[in-house]
């Protein structure tokens, strides 16, 4: 018993400085996705001058073909990490479609980049929250439960056996003074 409260003891300070590191983590993915939120809001309000353009604009020109993402780890979280986005750009032709498509397609393309690097920061924060959650919970059972469990029975054997010490010797006592009331009558 005293082993297992010395490895929770240990174990403590690592699970609080887990949950800090993952606490700022999950803000700093917030945050960051948050600011993407503004830069995808600032692009979308510049374009809303030219909105009308964007119905002559054709939309199977470019698409999304693969997003590359790698794996990053975070006090001890996977969490995912935005490498490249793929575009598939359909042929078209200059002379047919106005001068300004060069241009939409790379305001579209940027537009896409940021959402989904702005969704990328979402699913970090929600997987690192998850592990925050967990984490704060095995604190708290920690501090809250079983360290306190544990003193508690630790210090109620040591009682028992201090008890069992006494009454031990308590005993002896009486035998050895009987033993001398004896010997004295004799």
């Amino acid at each position: 018993m005293d082993k297992q409260l010395k490895i929770r003891e240990r174990a403590l300070p690592t699970l609080q400085n887990k949950e800090a590191a993952l606490r700022i983590e999950v803000k700093r993915a917030k945050t960051m996705a948050a600011k993407l939120e503004d830069k995808l809001q600032q692009q979308m309000a510049k374009l809303d001058g030219i909105s009308s353009l964007w119905v002559e604009f054709d939309t199977n020109i470019v698409s999304v073909e693969d997003v590359i993402l790698d794996r990053k780890k975070i006090a001890g979280v996977n969490t995912p990490v935005l490498v490249d986005v793929k575009f598939k750009k359909e042929e078209f032709s200059l002379f047919s479609k106005p001068l300004w498509f060069m241009d939409g397609v790379e305001i579209l393309k940027d537009l896409v980049n940021i959402s989904i690097e702005r969704e990328v920061f979402l699913r970090k924060m929600e997987l690192l929250n998850i592990a925050r959650k967990k984490t704060t919970q095995k604190v708290n059972l920690y501090d809250k439960v079983q360290i306190p469990g544990y003193k508690d029975a630790i210090m109620k054997i040591k009682r028992f056996l201090e008890d069992e010490e006494n009454l031990s010797k308590s005993a002896q006592k009486i035998v050895k003074t009987r033993q001398q009331k004896m010997q004295e009558e004799s």
